[in-house]
């Protein structure tokens, strides 16, 4: 495993999901989504999941290229195959607590048990 800073394994998190939700999308044609480097950013930068300048995700794109873990056709920036290894890495470290998260999230939760009960707290 490679080491990489947090705020480089977030953002090989985020490419790795963005490319997995691209795939989703196009299953089962003869289709492919792809994104340039820009393209990317400017989809982080707009959705709000990084809150980074646009230069500072420039820089961790290039350190991740760097390591290696992405690379670039043309300006379609793509995960390497040691990229997607290290994404599955993260993912499957990661994805218990957001499956959780959204369970949790979608569910009410009181009509789940019959011993939970709400409690009045005075300070």
């Amino acid at each position: 495993m490679v080491q990489l800073t947090k705020v480089e394994k977030y953002v090989l998190f985020v490419l790795g999901s963005c490319e997995r939700e691209l795939c989703k999308r196009v299953a089962g044609k003869p289709l492919e989504i792809v994104l340039s480097k820009s393209a990317f950013i400017e989809l982080v930068m707009r959705s709000g999941v990084a809150g980074k300048k646009e230069r500072a995700l420039y820089k961790n794109l290039e350190s991740l290229e760097k390591q290696k873990l992405l690379t670039y056709d043309h300006t379609i920036i793509h995960l390497t195959k040691r990229g997607k290894k290290e994404f599955l890495v993260l993912a499957n470290a990661v994805e218990p607590f957001i499956r959780a998260r959204d369970v949790l999230s979608s569910t009410d939760v009181l009509k789940c048990t019959k011993k939970a009960r709400a409690v009045l707290l005075i300070n």
